[in-house]
């Protein structure tokens, strides 16, 4: 089954031949290597490069275990050069290869070659990692399916797909399996035998039990403001445990490093800054944080909102968690200090919306729930609320649009509604 990651593909072409590193990240299994071997070799043939300047190297196979040498790998691709025609070099798994960064500095002085890479262990998915190549580096964030490119070979109904999307999520691997089990027992597989494994081993982490407990709890807590001094509290009167917020910070930032979570930092929209605390945090495939918890708490309203954040950071947007402060009258009569919460701060270039999430908009107090942040934000960027419904876009008297959740997921422009 080929699954078209066009995006991504139009990001390649438009890098193509730029003289810089290109370098593939994103969660392990995430469909890197195949964009790389299979869907970009595939636009470089058609597009009139032969294969002899093509150059593959996949560091992972035992027929490469010698090229994991950083000196003979190097000898290697200057030999394939046999003309001053262009050549591409597609090197996949690089973390293999010690030095590797070495390699890749020393490729870029070569004028006709074009390189791109990618890995899948912690070190290499690390956020910094563009730095390494002193500033030639060219980062494509890569992303689990979203559920446009998972509806476009799912072969059901809508329904159908939104359902196994909220319980399965996006890694590719998934829409390949047939049977429920298969799709829990790589889910659940891979978390711990993968993901945590990496971090684990990357940031010699002694306690192994204490960040999969931490793991587990950002897992039920999706959409939740928190904290690492809230947690280690948690750990302290629940489990007994000595677990302190700077180690706990430490490895939620190693958490997120290896891009298995996302910190979405709270913005005061009325004072126009940052507030440092209680922050979001999202997993990059809610199939993985289910599987995590036993495909237990499935709340659909959680779920939809990560949903929807991942959504918008795969469209290219930076989204950040918003609050409104107001003062109101209490039943009292007392004036008092509020924080509104708005769910996201979406912002692009010089072009802002804001987004609220919610699985039912049916009774008049929940609309009034959802539009009371919107009516206390001081401009007029627009305010939209994304439901669990299929309806198309419509807006209120207020100037709210109110959008089905099947037309914001297939409609890549549908904030532009």
């Amino acid at each position: 089954m080929e699954i078209k990651r066009d995006a991504y593909m139009e990001q390649l072409k438009i890098r193509k031949d730029n003289g810089m590193i290109k370098v593939i990240t994103g969660i392990r299994r995430c469909g890197k290597s195949f964009l790389l071997f299979e869907l970009f070799k595939k636009y470089l043939l058609e597009n009139g490069v032969d294969d002899e300047h093509i150059i593959e190297i996949a560091l992972d196979g035992i027929e490469n275990e010698e090229l994991r040498d950083p000196n003979k790998c190097y000898q290697y691709i200057k030999g394939e050069m046999k003309d001053e025609k262009n050549y591409y070099l597609l090197l996949d798994e690089v973390q293999f290869m010690p030095r590797f960064e070495e390699v890749l500095n020393s490729l870029i002085r070569i004028n006709n070659i074009d390189v791109y890479v990618t890995g899948s262990n912690s070190k290499f998915l690390s956020s910094d990692i563009v730095t390494e190549f002193r500033g030639r580096g060219d980062e494509v964030r890569m992303y689990p399916l979203s559920f446009a490119e998972f509806f476009s070979v799912y072969g059901g109904d809508y329904d159908e797909a939104w359902n196994e999307y909220m319980i399965y999520g996006g890694l590719p691997q998934v829409v390949q399996f047939s049977t429920e089990r298969q799709k829990t027992e790589y889910l659940k597989n891979i978390f711990t035998n993968v993901y945590i494994k990496d971090v684990v081993e990357r940031n010699k982490i002694q306690s192994v039990d204490e960040i999969g407990t931490l793991v587990d709890i950002l897992a039920s807590a999706i959409g939740t403001p928190t904290n690492p001094t809230r947690i280690a509290n948690t750990f302290k009167s629940e489990l007994k445990s000595s677990y302190n917020h700077k180690t706990i910070s430490a490895h939620i930032d190693y958490l997120a490093e290896a891009f298995l979570i996302s910190k979405a930092n709270k913005y005061d929209i009325k004072g126009r800054k940052y507030v440092g605390t209680n922050l979001k945090y999202y997993f990059t495939d809610v199939g993985l944080r289910n599987a995590r918890l036993n495909f237990r708490q499935q709340e659909p309203t959680h779920i939809m909102e990560n949903i929807v954040y991942n959504e918008l950071l795969v469209r290219g947007y930076n989204v950040d968690v918003g609050i409104v402060d107001v003062c109101e009258k209490n039943s009292d009569g007392k004036r008092v200090h509020k924080q509104l919460e708005v769910d996201f701060v979406v912002n692009q270039g010089s072009q802002r919306y804001y987004v609220q999430v919610a699985y039912d908009m049916a009774s008049e107090k929940k609309q009034a729930q959802e539009f009371h942040s919107f009516r206390n934000i001081p401009d007029s960027f627009k305010k939209i609320v994304i439901v669990d419904k299929t309806m198309r876009p419509w807006r209120n008297e207020e100037g709210f649009v109110i959008m089905g959740m099947k037309y914001f997921l297939l409609n890549a422009d549908s904030l532009e509604f």
